[in-house]
Formats: structure tokens, C-alpha cells, sequence
């Protein structure tokens, strides 16, 4: 990436315009190209390889011996008459119905007595008596007025209270009983139907047990499923965009990868989203690379492998947060870009080797 600083402005309008570079650039400022990318979606469709069809099957017609009860008499019946039985039966009525006499009770009092107030409690200004030892020589001047008090008067009236109301006492008339006797119906007459049973025979026949068919199976059609790219937006028109220095050169992206592993963590997409997502959403339209890195242990093809899952699963992540993938490039370098003298042979601490595992980004341009 080109950092277009305050040297550009002496070489001259015709030169930036042969490059291709910021028409005004400030003095120490960086700039990067951003070309807007053609933009494509996804598009599943489905082709049928082999249309489905159907297999028929013909099943010859079954049969069946089975045994038949036949009726060969059909059931009778036997009538006979049985008469009616009767008997006697007494019953009780009341020959004089019972009544009730009664006493009235006069109410009752008692005496009590209500206090009623009959003259409020007051109050009024009244003019004392001159003191005794007044030096005026009038006396009214040594006279004071009292805010005297004076209570209610009351009356105390005789009443009478209900203690009892007005009642009467009922007091019954017994009823008189007799009796009369009367023929009854114990059983009436009754037709007591015999049946005669129906008489049977056992036969044997041949029947059709289920009839010539034919089965039909459906074979399936054979599908297959193609992912193509759709252009939903053309792009291709390229701008200059002021980016912050720092930038344009790899910032670290402080991922822990576990051992030999390419899978991002939750702690790692966080670290994403917090770090990555704020610098893309500034700079929209700029190419962003990833860049991946291992320290030199292990064979150089397993950590070029390894450093290009890693630098891709995070291009991947930003893709699926609706990143233009044509912005992103990610590069795994495996061991080739050592930040200290760790190489191969070279004995050096875990901590000397983890500076040479890392994971970095940076703004170029498209």
C-alpha cells in the first residue's frame, strides 16, 4: 500500500493525474483507492436430473373356504294366559282436620332517661377590677379584660324503652283419623310368551377373498442442488478515500487461536466485532486484508495450511456479518514473515515464539 504524504504535492498535477492519485492531497494524510465492488448474491436452484415415475404391479384375485350358519326353521313362539289376582287393602284419612287457638300478648316497656344540652358552652371578654396597687390616678387604667369561660347547660328527660313487642301465643287443635278398607289389584292378568327356537345348519362355500389389483409405487424424482451467483448491483467506479495512517499498515487483530486450530472462539468473534467491524463501517468501500502468521515449529506446508484456514475463517465470519466478500483478502503466511530471530534450529522461549504467531489487518488498495 502507498502512503501519499506531502512529497506528492511537488511532483506535479500531471504526474498524480498519469497515476491515478488524489487530485488534492493535505500533507501528511493517507490515502487508499476504493473501487465499488460489483455485488452478487447467492442463488439456490434446484435441477431435476430424473423426473419421477411410476411402477405398477399386478396381484392376482385370493380365495376362501368359509362355513355358514343357515336358517332352516324360523323361530316360534308359545302363548298362555295366567288371570288376574286381587286382595284387600285398609286405608287411613284424616276425618277432622287439627287447627290452633290463640292468645295475644300485649307489649312491655321499661323506663330510662336521655340527657339533652339545652345551652351551648361559651365564651366572652369581661373587665376585670381595678388593681390595688394602681399610681394612676384613673382607675380604669390599671382594669384588664379576661377571655372568661362558661359551660353547657343540660335538661335530663324521663323515657321509655320497648322491651317487648306486641305477640300472640298459638295453641294447637288436634286432627281426627279414620279408616275404610278397599279391593286392590295384586297381579292383573298377564300373556306369558315360550318362544320356540329357530333351528340351524352348517354349510360350506367358496368365496372370493380379494379381488386381482394392481400396486403402484412412485419412484421419486433425482434432484440436485447448484449455487449460483446472481450480479444483484454492478459496481466499478473507483475514489480516493482519506483512511488514518496508522491503518495502512498491520494492526494486530489479538486473536488466541487454540492449537492447530482454525475455529473461531466467541471470545475471538468478539474481539472481531469490537476491533474489525467499527474500522469497516468507517472506511466503507476499502479493501481490507487479513493476514495470518504461525512461528516456525512444525513443517513450513502445515503452517502455511494452517495460517490460511485461520486468516480465512475470519474473512468468512465478516462475510457472514454482510461484509462485501470482494473487499476482503485473506493471505496466510505460515513462517515466512518472522518478527524475530526464532527460525528454524533456533532454541527460543514460549514467549519469544508466541510474538511470531499472530494475526493482523490492514487497508489496501482495490
Amino acid at each position: 500500500m502507498k502512503k501519499l504524504v506531502l512529497c506528492l504535492t511537488i511532483l506535479g498535477t500531471a504526474f498524480m493525474n498519469a497515476q491515478d492519485l488524489p487530485s488534492n492531497p493535505e500533507p501528511g494524510k493517507c490515502y487508499v483507492r476504493c473501487t465499488t465492488p460489483d455485488v452478487y448474491v447467492n442463488e439456490t436452484v434446484t435441477v431435476t436430473v430424473k423426473p419421477a415415475y411410476k411402477v405398477l404391479k399386478t396381484i392376482p384375485a385370493t380365495f376362501k373356504e368359509v362355513t355358514e350358519r343357515v336358517l332352516i326353521k324360523e323361530e316360534g313362539k308359545k302363548l298362555t294366559i295366567i288371570p288376574e289376582k286381587w286382595g284387600t287393602e285398609t286405608v287411613t284419612f284424616v276425618a277432622k282436620e287439627g287447627g290452633n287457638t290463640l292468645r295475644i300478648v300485649p307489649a312491655s316497656f321499661s323506663s330510662s332517661s336521655e340527657t339533652i344540652e339545652i345551652k351551648p358552652a361559651y365564651a366572652l371578654w369581661e373587665l376585670g377590677s381595678p388593681a390595688p396597687d394602681c399610681a394612676s390616678g384613673n382607675p380604669d387604667d390599671c382594669r384588664y379584660w379576661c377571655y372568661k369561660g362558661y359551660p353547657a347547660e343540660y335538661s335530663t328527660v324521663s323515657t321509655q324503652l320497648l322491651s317487648n313487642n306486641a305477640s300472640s301465643v298459638a295453641t294447637p287443635i288436634g286432627s281426627k283419623s279414620s279408616s275404610y278398607t278397599k279391593r286392590v289389584l295384586l297381579e292383573p292378568s298377564k300373556v306369558v310368551e315360550e318362544i320356540i327356537p329357530a333351528e340351524y345348519a352348517t354349510i360350506t362355500k367358496t368365496v372370493l377373498d380379494k379381488d386381482a389389483y394392481t400396486t403402484e409405487e412412485t419412484i421419486p424424482a433425482v434432484t440436485k442442488t447448484v449455487t449460483k451467483e446472481v450480479l444483484k448491483e454492478k459496481g466499478g467506479l473507483t475514489t480516493w478515500k482519506e483512511v488514518e495512517c496508522s491503518l495502512v499498515e498491520y494492526q494486530a487483530l489479538p486473536i488466541n487461536w487454540n492449537l492447530g486450530s482454525a475455529t473461531l472462539t466467541s471470545e475471538a468473534k468478539r474481539i472481531i466485532d469490537t476491533r474489525l467491524m467499527p474500522v469497516l463501517a468507517k472506511n466503507p468501500g476499502v479493501k481490507l486484508e487479513i493476514a495470518s502468521h504461525t512461528d516456525a515449529r512444525g513443517t513450513a506446508s502445515s503452517n502455511q495450511d494452517l495460517s490460511d484456514r485461520r486468516a480465512k475463517s475470519v474473512a468468512e465470519y465478516l462475510i457472514s456479518k454482510g461484509i462485501n466478500s470482494s473487499l476482503l483478502v485473506a493471505n496466510g503466511y505460515g513462517e515466512k514473515r518472522l518478527k524475530n530471530r526464532c527460525s528454524d534450529g533456533v532454541s527460543c522461549t514460549e514467549r519469544e515464539h508466541s510474538i511470531n504467531r499472530r494475526t493482523e489487518f490492514r487497508l489496501i488498495n482495490n
